[in-house]
C-alpha cells in the first residue's frame, strides 16, 4: 500500500509535465499567429520606414536652413533699396526746390 499514493502521485505530476508542455506548445502557437497577423496588419498600413523618415527629415532641416538664408538675403536687399530710396529722394528734392513766386 505504500506504493498506492506514490504512484498516483508520480502519474499526477506526469500529467502536470505533459500539460505545461502543451501549454507551451499553445502558447508558442498563439504568438506565432500574433505576429503574423500583427505583421499583415501593419504591411496593409501607410507606413513609413524609420530610414526613409530620417532622409525626408534631413531634407526639410536643409530646405528650412535655406529659407532663413534667403528671407536674411531678401530682408537685406529691401534695406539697401529702402536706404537707396531715401538717397534718392533726398536728392531729388534738392534739385528741385521751389521757385519763389514773383511779383508782378
Amino acid at each position: 500500500m505504500s506504493q498506492g499514493p506514490n504512484r498516483v502521485f508520480d502519474e499526477f505530476a506526469k500529467l502536470m509535465t505533459d500539460a505545461a508542455g502543451v501549454a507551451q506548445g499553445a502558447r508558442r502557437e498563439v504568438e506565432t499567429a500574433l505576429k503574423g497577423q500583427a505583421e499583415r496588419l501593419i504591411g496593409q498600413m501607410d507606413l513609413v520606414q524609420r530610414d526613409e523618415f530620417e532622409v525626408v527629415k534631413e531634407m526639410a532641416s536643409r530646405a528650412r536652413l535655406e529659407n532663413d538664408a534667403l528671407r536674411a538675403e531678401l530682408d537685406s536687399l529691401k534695406e539697401q533699396i529702402a536706404g537707396s530710396g531715401d538717397a534718392k529722394s533726398a536728392a531729388k528734392s534738392k534739385t528741385t526746390k521751389k521757385k519763389p513766386a514773383s511779383k508782378s
